[in-house]
């Protein structure tokens, strides 16, 4: 299966990483890291889906208990689509 990440998602992503650096740790910013590469070897080798989210063919899983990646399956790719921080404002999630 191949991974394709949305230009928002590699935005998410670094941000995620950045916050995590200036405002924990470099140890917190690597878990996430290493959570999300366990993640995505879940996704690409288990084909297993998570929670449905109202946008179409769009799921949802937890990566730490403040952030969560949005993506799709779609034939053989791996949408990742958003890396949304539950500390952000609702109003303003987009795919």
């Amino acid at each position: 299966m191949n991974v394709i990440w949305a230009p928002q998602a590699k935005q998410d992503f670094w941000n995620n990483i950045d916050y995590l650096e200036a405002e924990w740790s470099e140890k917190a910013a690597q878990n996430f890291i290493e959570k999300v590469n366990t993640t995505i070897a879940l996704l690409k080798n288990d084909n297993v889906l998570f929670l449905k989210t109202n946008y179409k063919n769009v799921y949802k899983i937890v990566i730490t208990k403040h952030i969560s990646l949005y993506y799709r399956i779609e034939n053989t790719n791996l949408e990742l689509l958003r890396f949304w921080n539950t500390f952000q404002n609702t109003k303003k999630f987009k795919l």
